[in-house]
């Protein structure tokens, strides 16, 4: 009997696995210090074959899932007004203020301090778990506006 290929899905399902790993990673860890080669090399792949195939599953390469993440959860810390705009940064595991406002601004269309100021009383009487779905920001897309999104 002749031989044949073998088909590609095997590979495809175990890097969709190994994809989902680094997700969740990303997900749990999203305050520590996260780079692609670190995630990369946590689920045994290059670098730049992790990006490619996570934006091909995702939408969104690696960085952009890890900041997202990392703005939803300063929109919350944001809503509770406990922290300053600089504590909140470092506390969501940025390293540098100014990147993180200008992805804050990106993906909301206002600054984090005039979302906080917006926000305050906007969820005030809501159950944490429907503010959290009410202010997420859309991911992969620049705000439209320039009013924050909490309607």
């Amino acid at each position: 009997m002749p031989m044949t290929p073998r088909p590609a899905a095997p590979a495809h399902l175990r890097d969709l696995t190994r994809l989902r790993r680094v997700r969740d990673r990303i997900d749990r860890e999203y305050a520590q210090p996260l780079n692609v080669e670190a995630l990369a090399d946590g689920v045994n792949m290059s670098a730049g074959h992790l990006s490619r195939q996570f934006r091909l599953a995702y939408g969104e390469s690696p960085y952009s899932y890890l900041m997202t993440r990392r703005i939803e959860r300063a929109m919350a810390l944001l809503r509770l007004g406990q922290l300053s705009v600089t504590e909140i940064c470092f506390e969501v595991g940025c390293s540098s203020l100014g990147t993180f406002t200008t992805r804050f601004t990106e993906l909301l269309g206002v600054s984090p301090r005039v979302y906080r100021r917006a926000a305050a009383g906007e969820t005030a009487e809501m159950p944490p778990c429907i503010a959290r779905q009410v202010t997420r920001p859309i991911r992969n897309r620049e705000a439209p506006a320039t009013e924050p999104r909490l309607k």
